[in-house]
């Protein structure tokens, strides 16, 4: 059953195709969803114990992006700008009003070569103003790892985060046909495999 269609072929999956391509493995999830965490066309995912928050201070360089994008390996970045925090499951982290973090999921997901993936957050924390990414929302045809997520706190107040809550939903959609340059085979993806929040991987 497809529950939507668009111009092209492309199709938006609902509940029961997001299992039925979970059984197929055409999309990989892992740790394995509980069903519960599926519902109408998306699949609950959860924020990893692993995040990076810039560090504030007057030394901090002027970064050129132009050249950084040219850049096979930025990461250098992530230790001068930023500063990376391992939580707990027991433990909170504060995002306050304007702060960006740079945080993964908890899950990994692998997709096939005509599988494209969205990311959405969650309505009733968009309500205190938090977004779960800035502008990188496309999960590529093709990819394999963790999700990285920029969280920005755009409310007026401070809000507590935890590891393993849920964070955002992904949806999946099938392109009208088989990526000839899928992400898995780009020369220098800069992001295959990724399993590590990063600075560099939201430059892409």
């Amino acid at each position: 059953m497809i529950c939507f269609r668009y111009s092209g072929g492309i199709m938006r999956f609902c509940d029961k195709d997001i299992i039925q391509h979970l059984k197929s493995g055409k999309i990989y999830i892992s740790p394995s969803p509980k069903i519960e965490k599926i519902s109408g066309v998306t699949v609950d995912f959860h924020l990893g114990n692993e995040v990076r928050v810039f560090q504030k201070n007057n030394s901090s360089p002027c970064i050129d992006l132009g050249e950084l994008q040219q850049r096979k390996d930025g990461s250098y970045l992530d230790e001068m700008i930023s500063k990376r925090i391992l939580l707990e499951d027991h433990e909170k982290i504060l995002l306050r009003p304007t702060e960006l973090i740079i945080a993964i999921t908890f899950e990994s997901l692998s997709l096939t070569n005509d599988i494209v993936g969205w990311i959405d957050g969650k309505s009733s924390f968009a309500r205190f103003g938090l977004m779960v990414h800035v502008t990188s929302n496309r999960i590529d045809p093709g990819w394999n790892g963790k999700i990285v997520l920029e969280i920005i706190n755009l409310g007026k107040f401070p809000l507590f985060l935890r590891p393993k809550m849920v964070i955002c939903a992904i949806s999946f959609e099938k392109i009208s046909g088989s990526s000839l340059r899928p992400y898995s085979s780009k020369k220098g993806a800069k992001y295959r495999n990724q399993f590590r929040p990063s600075i560099f991987s939201c430059l892409s």
